[in-house]
């Protein structure tokens, strides 16, 4: 057989075959094109707190950051880290050995997966999952282990079958990665959902990768549990936290790892490799922002928690069935009940294309974060990190667009 050329072998790892242009990008041209209102990318429309802007600003101007920053971050920011977790969940870390400062949220993703696995490792996710871990899931050369989380209509919500994710557990499974609150269904595991998941980890000597990058939008009764929190876990658990979803910065690409001294060893191990280092005036910024009071967080909670309802209340009159988020900043519809000739016969890929010309708003078919794409089809992602003005005139045209 003739060896393949160069040229001739497909340019793209094998490991990456699978993971062409996001869909986000897709639905993000196809609003631009139409003029749609785009409530399928989960960024907010206006910046965060004034006084956190001007704080980068004067960091800028200072010569804060503007050279390399050290390689686990500005210590200040770490020290900010530290309080936080300390006030918020009694958590106590060394900010010198148990805390990593990321390029946000998805560096700490992909550096915490290729530092802790090897070739042949099962990770065990929760179905639907954010696109990135799939993908560096596969650049580890490890195998993604879906457990779907199920709809649950009469609570309004998704369900973790603990059974299945048990039975998910193999020899060659190395870690669990948990996210809570949940993207993109917008559930919040529960504290006895996490006490079950701490106990199987620590009876399977499991590792616990924890995305909590929406900690602090958690709405109504539920509450948001760090697992590191429970029994067992502080020594096996790695916390990634963010301030793009908090602050409203997501642009300035601040996120953290928390955990133990080894394992922040490992993860910034990979880390140096991916960015070094990064951000360095906002750094200095998102410091500042941690400290602020306790009534940014409970006014930035309650007004997502208005525009929440208030694009809950709007696809509940177009005819969506809706499951109403615990967390996050987005909501999960079913569109079968549109019925089959508007909803595609529950196809939510040919439902979104064809939405920004039949309603003028963009939207993200659920089946793209799973595995078994079937178990996802009839589900559609809007954002509600949005103007209150911008909602209302999505609501209204999709009402016109399918209510009866």
């Amino acid at each position: 057989m003739t060896p393949m050329t160069s040229t001739e072998r497909p340019f793209l790892n094998r490991r990456l075959a699978e993971f062409g242009t996001t869909i986000f990008a897709e639905m993000s041209a196809l609003a631009t094109a139409t003029g749609a209102i785009n409530l399928g990318q989960g960024f907010p429309d206006t910046d965060g707190p004034e006084e956190i802007r001007e704080a980068a600003v004067r960091a800028l101007r200072d010569g804060h950051g503007n050279q390399y920053p050290p390689g686990p971050g500005v210590p200040e920011l770490r020290a900010a880290i530290v309080d936080h977790q300390r006030r918020r969940y009694g958590l106590a870390f060394d900010p010198d050995t148990e805390v990593l400062v990321t390029a946000g949220a998805t560096e700490a993703i992909a550096a915490t997966l290729l530092a802790l696995l090897e070739p042949g490792d099962e990770v065990i996710a929760l179905e639907p999952y954010y696109d990135s871990y799939a993908a560096c899931i596969a650049m580890a050369g490890a195998a993604r282990v879906p457990v779907t989380l199920r709809p649950d209509p009469e609570r309004a919500r998704f369900r973790l079958d603990l059974d299945e994710l048990r039975d998910a557990v193999t020899d060659r499974t190395r870690l669990l990665l948990i996210n809570t609150p949940h993207n993109p269904t917008g559930t919040v595991l529960t504290r006895e959902e996490l006490t079950a998941i701490a106990e199987l980890a620590v009876e399977r000597d499991l590792l616990v990768v924890t995305d909590e990058v929406y900690e602090h939008l958690v709405f109504g009764d539920a509450e948001h549990v760090p697992l590191a929190t429970l029994p067992g876990m502080r020594e096996r658990t790695v916390t990634i936290g963010s301030a793009g979803k908090t602050f409203s910065f997501t642009g300035w690409k601040v996120g953290w790892v928390t955990s133990t001294p080894d394992l922040v060893t490992a993860v910034r191990s990979a880390k140096q490799f991916l960015t070094y280092v990064a951000s360095g005036p906002f750094q200095y910024a998102v410091a500042e922002a941690l400290t602020l009071p306790d009534t940014y967080f409970e006014a930035f909670r309650e007004d997502m928690r208005t525009k929440r309802d208030l694009l809950s209340a709007g696809l509940k009159e177009a005819g969506f069935e809706v499951f109403t988020p615990s967390g996050t900043y987005f909501i999960t519809t079913d569109i079968r009940p549109l019925g089959a000739a508007l909803s595609e016969a529950g196809d939510g890929f040919a439902f979104c294309r064809a939405l920004p010309e039949r309603a003028g708003v963009v939207a993200i078919p659920n089946a793209v974060f799973y595995d078994h794409r079937e178990a996802g089809a009839p589900f559609v992602r809007f954002a509600f990190c949005k103007r209150i003005e911008v909602l209302a005139d999505a609501t209204e045209r999709l009402r016109k667009a399918f209510a009866r």
